[in-house]
């Protein structure tokens, strides 16, 4: 039959439920039309009927009859690792646009997709910008980064100007920066503050932080916030967690440091030997840059918020948290 397509689950839509699948992919597609396909069994996972809270798992195929709705419409969903991987450097660029000005441009980062250059990375924003050039030869410009593995907000300069103007909001710590984090275990108290000295070393897989003594050779200090938002009893804790100073995995490294490793870091997080990884959760850095408060060059604050990444939705879902909890600034 004409206009069938079959599209492969990616890797990290793992867990998923068949129904969230389709939000994600043909946001158009509204409810009723969805089960009165499945229940048809025009919808199928491997050749197999399947029901809307069927689990999906990577590598699987899902045919997808024609649906009516605006193709267009899936690029508007999530970004996943196909895209990463398969999409035009501009087109994957316009997707993350969160704000965009003559002066500046904010992106939401997805997770998996490094900054800039590096040992094993084939692809990064510093070099995706070359796609948008302007007509004068010039190129946006970063001026801050965010982890590989943390997704949210990323804010990149237009022009030279600007660039000076935001890299010394960042330098002079006139920016706020809010995160959300997962962690393993409930913080002792509600709100502290994590103050200590941090050492980067390298490694075969990469720099590693660690916690350095005070007057240790090449050892940064490094001050950081934290609130507790929600918890699901004493085994993970919703933290929104502020970085006053900026240091490379700051706010992964102090989580460890306080006995409540980041779920899914795959450089902090040490399990004790009774505690065991929640199921239905993708095992996935779950970090996200949430929202900025920066000066902006024309003048005024911009103020950008940076939906969750999918593989957190999907554990905010499984736990029941409200993201309205954090109470968050306009």
């Amino acid at each position: 039959m004409a206009g069938i397509e079959h599209r492969q689950v990616d890797s990290d839509e793992a867990g998923m439920r068949l129904d969230r699948w389709f939000k994600v992919h043909f946001p158009g597609l509204g409810f009723g039309p969805l089960q009165k396909l499945l229940r048809s069994g025009q919808i199928r996972v491997d050749g197999a009927r399947a029901k809307s809270d069927t689990r999906i798992q990577p590598g699987q195929t899902i045919r997808i009859p024609p649906l009516g709705v605006d193709p267009k419409e899936a690029k508007s969903g999530p970004i996943g690792g196909r895209d990463l991987r398969q999409s035009p450097d501009g087109e994957l660029l316009s997707r993350m646009v969160l704000h965009e000005d003559a002066k500046v441009i904010v992106l939401n980062k997805p997770a998996g997709l490094a900054v800039q250059g590096g040992w094993g990375v084939n692809r990064h924003i510093d070099k995706m910008l070359e796609a948008w050039t302007s007509q004068k030869g010039e190129k946006p410009r970063l001026v801050h980064r965010l982890d590989r593995d943390t997704s949210g907000v990323l804010v990149v300069a237009r022009t030279r100007g600007a660039a000076q103007q935001l890299t010394a909001a960042f330098r002079e710590r006139d920016t706020k920066k809010t995160y959300w984090a997962l962690v393993r275990g409930v913080p002792r108290k509600r709100e502290d503050k994590i103050s200590t000295w941090l050492v980067k070393e390298p490694t075969p897989d990469g720099d590693r932080v660690r916690i350095a003594k005070h007057g240790e050779n090449g050892a940064d200090h490094a001050i950081s916030y934290y609130r507790i938002v929600e918890q699901a009893g004493q085994n993970l804790a919703w933290l929104e967690m502020e970085p006053y100073t900026g240091r490379t995995h700051q706010l992964r490294v102090h989580a460890a440091h306080i006995g409540h490793p980041i779920i899914g870091d795959p450089k902090y997080f040490e399990a004790d030997v009774n505690w065991t990884f929640p199921g239905g959760m993708q095992n996935r850095l779950h970090l996200h840059a949430r929202h900025i408060d920066i000066p902006h060059p024309n003048g005024g604050r911009l103020k950008i918020t940076a939906p969750l990444p999918q593989h957190m939705v999907q554990s905010w879902n499984l736990l029941g948290f409200d993201e309205n909890a954090a109470g968050e600034e306009e």
